[in-house]
């Protein structure tokens, strides 16, 4: 039986990346003199990319940030962001050992995230899970993002997965979103970044904890396979 392909989005579905995200920011609007935003009112865009999360600093305080200025403060956000990528961050309880699980079960194991795709590599790594993935796709391994439907079909086949035969998991918006455009089932996972409840974006599943993730990818497997 081949088992459907399992994608998973990064920050806030597989790890709590948000206080090297917003700790990144508040060092860069430090840097520019402007107040920082409470972590509680930006984790929703942690997941979004650190242009959101600049734009939304920005306005809060009524500071003009053209597109110039935004590209430079951009890669000036990544390149601090790397020198910190695993100081806070780590993985959701349950999920490295869920990772080995389904692997060992045969499920083929990729990530899609807008995050860049060598940065996100990066992350996996520092957190031992990278070997688990066929294909790490971030959010300039392709010329479309999500929740264009092709960002998670196209890293489906390049992990070596069926298009038609894969879950996408993850916890915003943006990911069910996704993984609808693709006609593919997806799980929702409420410990995430989501900015609107999970529950009201009416994922295929909902879960709380890592250690539900088998049972509802069997629960779903059969709905994939047409």
């Amino acid at each position: 039986m081949i088992r459907p392909t399992l994608v998973f989005d990064l920050d806030g579905t597989l790890a709590h990346t948000a206080p090297d995200i917003l700790g990144t920011l508040d060092h860069i609007l430090a840097r520019e003199g402007l107040p920082l935003l409470p972590h509680e009112d930006a984790i929703g865009l942690a997941g979004a990319g650190a242009r959101a999360l600049l734009k939304r600093a920005f306005a809060v305080s009524n500071m003009p940030l053209p597109d110039a200025r935004l590209d430079s403060l951009f890669e000036d956000y990544l390149a601090h962001y790397e020198t910190r990528i695993a100081e806070r961050s780590h993985l959701f309880p349950g999920a490295e050992n869920a990772l080995e699980t389904l692997s060992a079960d045969g499920h083929i194991l990729a990530v899609c995230t807008n995050k860049t795709e060598r940065l996100a590599a990066v992350l996996l790594d520092k957190l031992n899970v990278a070997h688990h993935f066929k294909a790490i796709c971030g959010r300039d391994s392709f010329a479309f993002q999500k929740p264009d439907a092709r960002h998670l079909t196209e890293t489906i086949m390049k992990a070596g997965g069926l298009t038609h035969h894969a879950i996408m998991i993850g916890d915003t918006r943006t990911d069910i979103d996704t993984a609808r455009n693709a006609k593919l089932p997806v799980i929702g996972v409420r410990f995430g970044y989501s900015d609107t409840p999970i529950d009201a974006l009416a994922p295929d599943v909902l879960i709380d904890h890592f250690d539900e993730l088998r049972a509802a990818v069997t629960a779903l497997s059969q709905t994939t396979a047409r």
